[in-house]
């Protein structure tokens, strides 16, 4: 029953509001594609000292190893982009009438990749340059703010899809937030409802009953299961173990290697060093949901064998929804980059 709920994991943002935190239209909530296939882009908002929008001001973008520039002007809500670019270390500088200069530290860009820098401040005129840089948890927040816009066909969440290989990890905090919003998204609670009335109708766990009270049974069963596997599998035991609780997508290779890496995927994940490992989070969590479930599920259908039916078909489970999230649901989601769905 937790499978049903792993393979919906999934999304795009048309129905979701701008990500709390970022102005509407600001390099998260607008992402603008390349231009052609393989080609970069890198795009950020100028600000005053004062956190307001600075609209016209001129932005550079200059290349290692090239003389060659390319200038654009900011827009109303103070954004801008450089799309179409080749794989380079790129600098930005930003001016502004009667305002002072400011650059970017140096951007490195692979083929196909889609930069967003943080908020590029103008000093007043007097000062000095200002070299703006990122720290990894403020590009993770960023990350996830874009996750969570991520839906499939505009209704499926897909949160927990990551298509920038070289994100850097989750903190505790942004486990927990990112877990804590796709449990409260209301497919969840539809798919318990979509669970329940399928347990029902078959006649599974006999000892809820029938009728409206076996179905509200049911139903809070299915509920807390998500709840269970979830915070365990995406918040708790990835922090403890220091492990990504997020599905990375490949990409590239035969149809045979990403098959196999994103069936690999159910027991195996990216630690938060960087390194491939044996996910004890997602295998752990699986089976001591199960273990929870004993307190709520008939007397009847307890013991160990409800601990391991729930835990391996968690793991199929699992499996089943990254090969969706490999080859299906990129293409059905919408701020899934296209300059990385199609590298391949």
């Amino acid at each position: 029953m937790f499978a049903l709920t792993a393979a919906a994991q999934q999304t795009t943002a048309d129905s979701l509001p701008d990500a709390p935190g970022f102005p509407p239209g600001s390099p998260l909530t607008a992402q603008p594609p390349t231009q052609a296939t393989g080609t970069g882009s890198i795009s950020g908002t100028v600000t005053d000292t004062n956190g307001g929008v600075v609209q016209g001001a001129t932005v550079t973008l200059a290349q290692q190893g090239s003389s060659a520039t390319r200038t654009v002007e900011s827009g109303g809500d103070g954004q801008f982009t450089f799309s179409g670019l080749p794989q380079g270390i790129f600098t930005v500088t930003v001016t502004a009438p009667h305002m002072g200069t400011a650059s970017s530290s140096q951007v490195t860009l692979v083929k196909g990749e889609t930069r967003y820098l943080p908020q590029i401040v103008l000093p007043v005129v007097g000062t000095t340059t200002v070299h703006v840089s990122a720290d990894p948890y403020q590009i993770a927040t960023e990350d996830v703010h874009i996750e969570e816009s991520q839906r499939i066909m505009g209704l499926f969440p897909n949160f927990y899809s990551s298509f920038d290989w070289n994100a850097p990890p989750l903190n505790t905090k942004l486990k927990f937030h990112l877990a804590w919003r796709s449990l409260i998204d209301p497919t969840v609670f539809l798919e318990a409802g979509a669970i329940a009335g399928g347990e029902q109708f078959q006649g599974m766990y006999p000892g809820f009953g029938s009728g409206a009270e076996g179905f509200g049974k049911r139903y809070g069963a299915a509920l807390a299961n998500t709840f269970d596997s979830r915070m365990l599998g995406q918040a708790l035991f990835p922090s403890i173990f220091h492990q990504d609780p997020r599905y990375f997508y490949k990409g590239t290779g035969s149809t045979t290697s990403r098959a196999t890496y994103a069936a690999e995927q159910a027991v195996v994940c990216r630690g938060d060093n960087g390194h491939q490992q044996f996910c004890f989070s997602h295998i752990l969590a699986y089976f001591a949901a199960g273990a929870v479930s004993n307190l709520y599920y008939p007397q009847g259908n307890r013991g160990a064998s409800l601990v391991a039916e729930n835990g391996l078909i968690e793991i199929g489970g699992a499996a089943a929804a990254n090969l969706l999230r490999e080859f299906v649901w990129p293409q059905m989601t919408t701020h899934a980059p296209h300059s990385v769905l199609h590298k391949h």
